[in-house]
């Protein structure tokens, strides 16, 4: 497994990462094409293609912030889902990374949303806040409630909402 930067928006992966982004991600959980595209002149954020035996397999967008990363988004592309993979990215991000926030949909939201709390759950994470609200992406689009999930115990949680709010979001 190894996570390789794209560091200009001009890279030709950006195109097919965003399309897999668009398709994916509930339209309220999206930057638009200009808001993604800001990512890749902020410092702190980190855009990664995901290789698998030299192929690419996902992406996932991070933040690198006070004293944790928080993942924004995490995807593995539909033709290598269902083969562990997921788990072999999150074992790579984990070595990489000690403290990692991510947000995931409540798991009683439904059976996807179910799925995907008890994948995080076997990778180490924990649930942290369940009333976090992920801010708007931008007019038109709502705020959504949210869990924050850690695969650390950090000291203040509100600290680290506070930050996401001021850094991550437009």
């Amino acid at each position: 497994m190894e996570f390789s930067p794209i560091t200009s928006a001009a890279d030709h992966r950006v195109q097919e990462i965003y399309a897999s982004y668009i398709n994916t991600f509930p339209i309220d959980e999206q930057r638009s094409k200009e808001l993604f595209l800001t990512l890749f002149s902020n410092a702190r954020a980190k855009v990664m293609s995901v290789l698998h035996e030299s192929q690419p397999v996902g992406y996932l967008i991070l933040w690198e912030l006070s004293s944790f990363v928080f993942v924004e988004h995490f995807e593995v592309f539909e033709a290598f889902r269902s083969k562990k993979l997921g788990s072999h990215i999150m074992g790579h991000l984990l070595e990489s990374y000690p403290n990692i926030i991510l947000e995931i949909e409540p798991a009683n939201l439904n059976e996807n949303a179910e799925r995907r709390y008890s994948f995080y759950q076997r990778n180490s994470f924990s649930l942290i806040d369940n009333t976090y609200v992920q801010p708007s992406y931008g007019e038109g689009k709502k705020s959504l409630p949210l869990w924050l999930l850690a695969n650390y115990s950090p000291e203040n949680v509100e600290e680290i909402k506070n930050e996401i709010y001021n850094i991550v979001y437009p």
